[in-house]
C-alpha cells in the first residue's frame, strides 16, 4: 500500500478560512484580534509501506523529506504488544487525579507537566510526561511516581523506545542512503551513542467545552456539543529541534503540519497502525538543508481526548553536527555549507532560550542565504 503525492500545494483559493492559533488561544480578550488562516484538508500526505523493495522506500523517503519533512510508515515491525503496553501505562497514569499526576513533577526537566510549555511562557492545553530514553540512565527512580507498578511501567518504556529508536535508526539509514552518503550508518549512530540525548514525551490531550464568545453572534455551538471545527491550541506551532522524531497517536484528529506559511495540512489519525516521521532541525543541518524540517501543532476540540507518544532522536550533547562532505559537493545548486557546524548541547541551549515558535536553526546557525554567491566557508568555523 502506497499512498504519495508529488504535486505541490493545491492553490491557496480552495483552501477553508477558520480563526487562528492566536485568535483561540487570546479569544476571551478581543474578537478584533481575529486573523484568518488557511486550512488545506485535500492534500494527500505521504504513507510509505516498509515492507515494500529498499530501492522503492529510499526514494519515497527521500521525496518526503525533501517536499514535506514528514511522512508516515507502516509495516515498520514494531510489535502490536510493545505499542499497547506503553499506550495503556501512559492511559493509566493520565486517569489518575490531578493530585496524584502532580507526584510525578513538574518537569525540570522530566516528569509531570501541565498546561506549561518549557520556560518562556508557552501554554497550551496539555498535560504530558517527559522522560529520558536513554537506556543507560534508568527511569525506575521517577517510575515509583508515576505508577503504582513502577517496574511494570519501566518495562514498558524501555521496550518502546527500544523499538521506536530502532525504527527511528533504520530510516535514518535509508535516508543516508537515499543521500549517497559514503557512510551509511552516520545518522544512525548519533541515536545509538551511549550518551544519546533522546526523549520519549507523553502527551495528553483531554476534550474542552466551549463556550461561545458573548460578542460572537454567527456561533451556534452550545458549551457542551461536540464540534470537530471548533479547535483549541493544545501544543502550540514548532518544529523539532532534534534529527528525527517518531510519533505514535490514538484515533483522535488534531495534529497539523505547515509546508508553506500560513497553510496548515491536517494530518489522519489513519491508518491507525502507522507512525508519524518528521525531520528536525539538527537533521536539515546534517543534510545540508536538503530534507526540511517542517513545523507542526496539535489541535484540541470538544470531542475526544487525544494520546501521542512521541519518541525524539537525538544526539549526545557534545557531538558536533556537520553535514557529510559529499553533500556539500553533490548537492545542486549548493556547493558549500549552509550551515555552520555546531554541538547538540549549544543548540539545546539555544532551543531551551527561546519561545516556542522562534526559528533558531535559521537565524543562528546560517551561514549564508542560497542566493548569496559564497561557495566557501574559513576553516575556523570548523
Amino acid at each position: 500500500m502506497i499512498i504519495y503525492t508529488s504535486s505541490l500545494i493545491p492553490p491557496l483559493h480552495n483552501s477553508l478560512f477558520v480563526p487562528s492559533l492566536s485568535s483561540y488561544h487570546n479569544y476571551n480578550s478581543s474578537t478584533s484580534n481575529m486573523v484568518s488562516e488557511k486550512i488545506q484538508e485535500n492534500i494527500k500526505l505521504p504513507i510509505i509501506d516498509l515492507s515494500l523493495e529498499k530501492s522503492q522506500i529510499i526514494k519515497l523517503i527521500v521525496k518526503a523529506s525533501e517536499e514535506f519533512g514528514f511522512f508516515k510508515v507502516i509495516n515498520h515491525g514494531v510489535d502490536t504488544n510493545v505499542i499497547k503496553k506503553m499506550e495503556d501505562e501512559s492511559y493509566k497514569f493520565f486517569s489518575k487525579p490531578y493530585s496524584q499526576k502532580q507526584c510525578a513533577g513538574p518537569a525540570n526537566p522530566y516528569g509531570y507537566g501541565c498546561k506549561n510549555i518549557g520556560l518562556n511562557g508557552d501554554n497550551g492545553e496539555v498535560e504530558y510526561l517527559l522522560l529520558h530514553a536513554n537506556p543507560n540512565l534508568s527511569i525506575s527512580q521517577i517510575s515509583k511516581n508515576i505508577s503504582s507498578d513502577p517496574l511494570m511501567f519501566s518495562c514498558a518504556v524501555n521496550g518502546y523506545v527500544e523499538s521506536v529508536r530502532e525504527l527511528a535508526c533504520t530510516i535514518l539509514e535509508l535516508m543516508a542512503q537515499g543521500l549517497r552518503v559514503q557512510q551509511t550508518s552516520v545518522y544512525s549512530n548519533l541515536l545509538m551513542d551511549l550518551h544519546s540525548d533522546s526523549l520519549l514525551r507523553i502527551n495528553h490531550y483531554p476534550p474542552f467545552n466551549w463556550t461561545p464568545h458573548p460578542l460572537h453572534h454567527d456561533c451556534e455551538t452550545s458549551p457542551n456539543s461536540c464540534n470537530s471545527t471548533v479547535s483549541k491550541i493544545g501544543f502550540g506551532e514548532h518544529t523539532d529541534p532534534q534529527i528525527l522524531t517518531i510519533l505514535r497517536s490514538n484515533d483522535a484528529p488534531g495534529l497539523q503540519i505547515s509546508p508553506q506559511k500560513g497553510l496548515w495540512v491536517p494530518i489522519s489519525p489513519h491508518p491507525n497502525t502507522a507512525f508519524s516521521v518528521f525531520v528536525g532541525d539538527t537533521l536539515q543541518a546534517l543534510t545540508n538543508g536538503r530534507f526540511k524540517s517542517v513545523r507542526h501543532r496539535a489541535m484540541v476540540n470538544s470531542c475526544k481526548t487525544r494520546m501521542s507518544m512521541v519518541y525524539f532522536g537525538a544526539p549526545s550533547p557534545h557531538a558536533r553536527i556537520c553535514c557529510p562532505l559529499e553533500l556539500v559537493t553533490t548537492t545542486p545548486h549548493k556547493p558549500y555549507h549552509l550551515y555552520r557546524p555546531f554541538t547538540w548541547a549549544e543548540y539545546k541551549k539555544a532551543t531551551y532560550s527561546m519561545r516556542l515558535g522562534d526559528t533558531r536553526l535559521d537565524q543562528f546557525f546560517r551561514l549564508q542565504s542560497e542566493n548569496d554567491e559564497t561557495i566557501t566557508i574559513n576553516n575556523q568555523t570548523s
